[in-house]
């Protein structure tokens, strides 16, 4: 709320520290991650979105990322897709998703542990958990994808509104 939706991205990006790495960006949505991504110079970013009126309001959004050799954009569910990425083809990920309610399958295990199989180790991982529910409900939806990170071979600290995960283990790993 004190920060635009262009800095809050600046600031998740600067985790992964994306200089001259390949980074996943699960869910494009108006590109903002991408954007700071490539002036960091990272070496690629793999960015999906599917929502259709998401990709035409990147078109038009004067701050979403245009014609970099680096970039791809996938109009695809990024949940089915993931699964046909190469094993160890990224160095990081970067994971805002809609909520729980929306996107379920964007919280569970099969697809953390794909992005376990996808990220190289040492690899990390920023997820937006945010605190939905929390007061209406009492759910801790960052403890449970912690829990789910974990499984999936990521060590997991909490940092601001996210979870800083970094591959660690084959455990859990396909």
């Amino acid at each position: 709320a004190k920060v635009s939706p262009f800095e809050d991205a600046k600031q998740k990006v600067a985790v992964v520290t994306p200089r001259g790495k390949r980074v996943l960006d699960c869910c494009g949505g108006l590109g903002y991650f991408a954007h700071w991504c490539l002036l960091d110079q990272a070496s690629q970013v793999l960015s999906f979105e599917k929502n259709d009126s998401v990709l035409w309001l990147r078109a038009a959004n004067p701050w979403s990322p245009h014609m970099d050799s680096r970039l791809t954009l996938r109009h695809a569910d990024v949940a089915a897709e993931v699964a046909t990425l190469p094993a160890r083809s990224v160095d990081a990920i970067l994971h805002d998703p809609p909520r729980f309610g929306i996107a379920g399958e964007l919280y569970a295990q099969t697809f953390y542990d794909q992005l376990a199989r996808v990220i190289v180790m040492g690899g990390l991982l920023f997820h937006y958990a945010g605190t939905p529910n929390k007061i209406t409900s009492g759910r801790n939806v960052p403890r449970e994808v912690q829990r789910r990170l974990e499984k999936a071979g990521f060590t997991v600290e909490a940092t601001g509104d996210g979870l800083l995960g970094r591959r660690t283990s084959r455990k859990g790993a396909r």
